[in-house]
């Protein structure tokens, strides 16, 4: 029998498939802060996109988080049972509800950031001069240069 030799990957798609290691590597130190929030990933996730300075309408959420506005219902239910999001009507069409950050959501929410925009410890390796050169890389990439 015969092997086929994989084709040689491009150095994008190489990068491409480490980026998505890294973040998979990731996940238990998502789900730990999850547990030590006492939140679920998805409650985190969307704590964490809600900007308190701009109040968004659940499909965008849904949109954000990729999926379906029902599943939204219930994430919002939960953050605001624990009085971290409010909703509340649109000014341009009450049937629109805005998803808006309380103070104690706020406060909840700079501990998300904080715990998950801590560089994990396989990028901590890198010297400073090649945080620095993978960042601008990165801004680059997603076109933010101006960053």
């Amino acid at each position: 029998m015969t092997s086929i030799a994989p084709a040689r990957r491009s150095a994008a798609s190489e990068a491409w498939v480490l980026m998505a290691d890294l973040v998979v590597s990731q996940r238990h130190r998502t789900m730990c802060v999850c547990a030590e929030l006492d939140l679920a990933p998805g409650q985190l996730h969307a704590l964490k996109w809600l900007d308190p300075e701009s109040p968004k309408p659940m499909r965008e959420l849904a949109a954000a988080l990729n999926c379906d506005n029902s599943n939204v219902t219930g994430i919002i239910d939960r953050l605001e049972d624990r009085g971290l999001v409010e909703r509340r009507p649109a000014p341009h069409d009450r049937r629109v509800k805005m998803l808006v950050v309380t103070p104690k959501g706020q406060e909840l929410r700079a501990r998300i950031k904080e715990r998950m925009e801590q560089a994990p410890e396989q990028l901590e390796r890198l010297d400073p001069d090649e945080q620095r050169t993978l960042r601008d890389l990165l801004r680059k990439a997603l076109g933010r240069d101006g960053d």
